[in-house]
């Protein structure tokens, strides 16, 4: 084959395009830079390798990739915006500031840059800077209702709020788009409860729910062989096989809404750990190496060294996001569950605790909350979420017959009852010693990329224990669907 050097630039750039659509990142890296030593002003070719260089767990490449994409597009907003989102998942608070700033200034009647802007500002805590600025952004564009529902997440509406009569005007309008109202529906719904209007709360989330299962529809079926799939594949033996990696993963999972952000939180307070939030590395990894979903591979089949490749692997992506001295890392992924056995016997230091709460109230909260589209296609129907939650059940149940003294149960109730002794337990089985700062986790300075944003600027506190009651009506699909099996 004729040399990349002395072939077409614009042949070798559609190659590596197709080669990076293929997940063919080393090939494709090659075909970028045979283009740019043709084309050394090729702003494009630097962008796909930042992008190759991210998925390849290089994050310096990634940044330094895309800083030679913008000095040759400097008035461009999108490689800004390309920026502020690298700098903001490795947790480049200031840098990821500064881009978003680029780009509002270089389109300055674009509101996604603003409104991203202030939905960062949302997690890393500073409230009254986003209000500040999605408040101003709502004046500016009337009629935004996506605006309300980012608003909403830290602003408690009451009854003088003109921004509250606003939102009930736009939700009359009969012209209002489907997805417009889907959000709308969800900022209403928060703002009725705010105001102790909890008849009222139902109306707009059914609305809402409606508009956004119509929109990504559940495929139980696909996911329950995608469980079974998974689970028999991993047949074991579950000897602890693999290497420590640093730092030292603590996989927190349970279900959306279950707990899982306070438990991250109290361990995360530890002056030698640091939270992970919701990684997606070690499912991701899975099925690299092992096949993905219902295709996975026996792992009995598996030779060390893969499961070797499988901790590595997760242990890169692990260190290009999170440049830390922490020795304990919280990985908060809800679907690290299907894969425990793989990280029990591939990690040697891996540690796994899975939190469980009543599930009237996990159920209510998640069809109070609005998910990205797509991500937790469920979330839209009681009926749905009981499946969903039951699978979930299948799961731990399935990893505590095979790995009995491995996984570590903590019930959200027993925590917020008894959150030192609580938090004691969990330090313990983490295999750390006990810190009073865990417990006061709500004085940190942290980013939260959940919907708990706001409750973990708080303390512990059992208020929301039993938040079901008040809705026990709108909740008989959720009961009926769940059928004889137990609460607890």
């Amino acid at each position: 084959m004729m040399p990349l050097a002395q072939q077409d630039p614009k042949t070798v750039l559609n190659r590596a395009k197709a080669l990076f659509e293929q997940g063919q990142f080393e090939t494709s890296k090659l075909h970028f830079i045979a283009v740019l030593q043709k084309a050394p002003q090729h702003a494009e070719s630097y962008i796909f390798l930042s992008r190759i260089a991210f998925e390849l767990g290089d994050r310096d490449a990634c940044l330094e990739h895309l800083r030679k994409a913008a000095d040759l597009i400097p008035d461009n907003p999108r490689v800004w915006m390309a920026l502020a989102d690298r700098h903001r998942h490795f947790g480049n608070e200031t840098q990821a500031l500064a881009s978003y700033d680029k780009a509002i200034a270089l389109s300055p009647k674009d509101i996604t840059p603003r409104a991203d802007k202030a939905h960062f500002l949302q997690l890393i805590g500073e409230f009254t800077k986003a209000e500040a600025q999605l408040v101003k952004l709502i004046k500016n564009n009337p009629g935004q209702p996506e605006l309300f529902r980012i608003l909403s997440a830290t602003r408690k509406s009451n009854k003088r709020d003109p921004l509250l009569r606003e939102m009930l005007g736009l939700w009359k309008r009969t012209d209002l788009a489907e997805i417009g109202r889907m959000h709308l529906g969800y900022a209403l719904a928060k703002a009725m409860s705010d105001l102790g209007e909890h008849d009222r709360v139902f109306g707009y989330l059914d609305q809402a729910n409606a508009i956004q299962a119509k929109l990504a529809p559940y495929d139980h079926a696909g996911r329950k062989a995608e469980v079974e799939g998974v689970l028999s594949a991993q047949t074991g033996p579950f000897d602890r096989v693999g290497p420590s990696i640093a730092p030292a993963p603590v996989f927190v999972c349970g279900m959306p809404r279950s707990g899982t952000t306070l438990v991250e939180q109290i361990i995360a307070a530890h002056s030698t750990a640091q939270p992970g939030g919701e990684l997606s590395h070690s499912l991701q990894q899975a099925y690299k190496h092992f096949g993905t979903g219902a295709e996975m591979r026996a792992t009995d089949t598996m030779q060390p060294e893969i499961l070797t490749a499988f901790a590595q692997g997760y242990e890169r992506l692990v260190q290009r996001d999170f440049r830390t001295e922490a020795t304990v890392l919280t990985d908060k992924s809800i679907q690290s569950i299907l894969v425990f056995g793989l990280l029990h016997a591939a990690i040697t230091n891996a540690r796994l605790i899975v939190v469980l709460r009543d599930p009237r109230d996990v159920a209510l909260s998640i069809y109070r909350n609005y998910f990205s589209l797509g991500t937790h296609r469920y979330a839209c129907r009681f009926s749905d979420i009981a499946k969903e939650i039951k699978l979930f059940r299948v799961m731990l149940r399935h990893w505590q017959e095979r790995l009995p003294d491995a996984v570590h149960v903590i019930k959200y109730e027993d925590l917020v009852s008894d959150p030192e002794n609580g938090a004691r337990r969990l330090l313990k089985y983490a295999e750390m010693d006990w810190e009073d700062r865990c417990l006061d986790f709500h004085k940190e300075r942290s980013t939260v990329q959940t919907l708990s944003v706001a409750q973990v600027r708080q303390p512990i506190h059992s208020g929301r224990r039993e938040a079901w009651r008040r809705y026990e009506s709108a909740l008989e699909p959720f009961v009926n669907a769940w059928g004889d099996e137990p609460w607890d």
